[in-house]
């Protein structure tokens, strides 16, 4: 504009000008919250992503421990029958002629053997299925963490709008609260805590 002539400056004017020289302090505030914000939308996807893991993990370890429930359970239904098969042997022994007692014996012996490998089996299944819900319950926990630390950062996203759209310096402040919040979260998942 030439020195001759008059120009009036209207307030949005004025405002985007002193910014931009760098009196403005709402400018810097909205560059900061700006990529402050970027940075927390980023490290909240991870954190959603790693609590999707662990939640889908938590489930198919569920399944396992099902699985070598059923295992157990068929074991132990096979483990029954040699039982019933033992008692009619010991039942028939009784009742048979001596010449044919030490037949029924010898198939008591073999169900006695044979039940104590099943049961063997059936136990170790067992212990497999315990190991398996306690690994399912562990990654549903750490699915509970990133979870929290997941919602947290999106507060503190929430937040940052807030505080960009009025200015607040205390909401900026609980912006920067929120976000420390959920990282520190986040590392209590990352650390199984």
């Amino acid at each position: 504009m030439s020195e001759n002539e008059f120009h009036v400056h209207g307030p949005h004017d004025h405002e985007l000008e002193h910014a931009a020289e760098g009196g403005h302090d709402s400018g810097g505030m909205i560059a900061q919250i700006a990529v402050v914000t970027a940075i927390i939308a980023t490290v909240g996807s991870i954190f959603s992503y790693m609590g999707g893991a662990t939640q889908a993990d938590a489930g198919l370890y569920k399944n396992n421990a099902a699985i070598k429930k059923t295992e157990a359970s068929n074991q132990w239904n096979y483990y029954q029958a040699k039982s019933t098969k033992q008692s009619l042997a010991e039942f028939a022994r009784d009742l048979a002629p001596e010449d044919k007692k030490v037949a029924y014996q010898g198939k008591i012996d073999r169900y006695e053997k044979e039940k104590t490998e099943i049961k063997l089996g059936a136990e170790k299944l067992e212990s497999e299925a315990t190991t398996w819900d306690k690994s399912s319950d562990e990654q549903m926990h750490q699915h509970h963490r990133w979870a929290q630390a997941t919602t947290v950062l999106q507060v503190s996203i929430a937040l940052a709008a807030i505080a960009l759209l009025t200015r607040k310096k205390w909401l900026e402040y609980a912006m920067f609260a929120l976000a420390g919040v959920g990282l520190v979260l986040g590392a209590l998942a990352s650390l199984h805590i």
